[in-house]
């Protein structure tokens, strides 16, 4: 009688640990770490990204830490999201892992000044996109949304208005999937020309990538429409949503 009950009891735990498995959340690991210029709104966007966590069903862990960036450990997230990072903050062997991630079929999404670092790692040009240029004042303009088909710019209206810091970009890789692209008639200092883009995505290497050139402001991380198409982004990359 004993042994019998014994074993139901197992039965029953290997059932609850297999169903508690089955509902472990996705967990995003965002980095921020800054080796040139820091951003004052990375505070604000480390809690909004919590916040975005917290409401949409992912984990998440904020980190400037770069020895995180191992095989074995990046292998506990879904995607990992640049925050506003600037410079060269991985070495070698941190840029190893995240390849290994990403070929492995993890997700990326860089946050403005994610294109401002690595200049010196040609494949994070490819994975991010472009870097960046220059950008003028902080000022307001028309986005155009061009796709409104993703989830990160389905919420959006055709033309979106709004404050901002604008940058220009250099080594724009072709073949990128542009969501939303810049008025140049509508501010002063771009230097892209007609085709500016500021939010893309694309599959890449094994895995998927997502942009968006917006949230220099602190002001943006409670700005509904932007933080939308942020979890959009997310969405995308971990294969939430395609």
């Amino acid at each position: 009688m004993l042994k019998k009950y014994l074993l139901l009891l197992l039965a029953l735990f290997t059932m609850s640990a297999g169903y508690a498995f089955k509902k472990a959340k996705p967990r995003l690991l965002v980095f921020s770490k800054t080796a040139g210029f820091r951003h004052d709104a990375i505070p604000v966007g480390k809690l909004a990204m919590l916040q975005l966590g917290a409401e949409n069903g992912f984990d998440v862990d904020t980190t400037e830490d770069a020895s995180v960036f191992t095989a074995k450990n990046l292998k506990r997230y879904k995607a990992i999201v640049f925050l506003s990072t600037t410079g060269n903050i991985l070495n070698e062997e941190q840029q190893a892992a995240m390849e290994s991630y990403i070929k492995k079929g993890g997700g990326f999404v860089g946050i403005h000044a994610a294109t401002d670092t690595e200049y010196d790692w040609p494949w994070y040009n490819q994975l991010v996109g472009a870097y960046f240029l220059s950008h003028p004042n902080q000022q307001t303009a028309t986005l155009k949304v061009v796709d409104r088909t993703h989830p990160a710019t389905r919420h959006l209206d055709s033309n979106w208005i709004r404050r901002d810091e604008w940058y220009n970009f250099k080594s724009i890789v072709p073949g990128l999937h542009v969501l939303i692209k810049i008025d140049e008639t509508s501010y002063t200092g771009g230097k892209n020309g007609d085709d500016h883009p500021m939010s893309w995505y694309r599959e890449f290497d094994g895995g998927r990538t997502f942009y968006t050139e917006l949230g220099h402001t602190k002001e943006s991380y409670k700005e509904e429409a932007f933080l939308k198409h942020v979890l959009g982004g997310i969405e995308y990359v971990t294969g939430k949503k395609k």
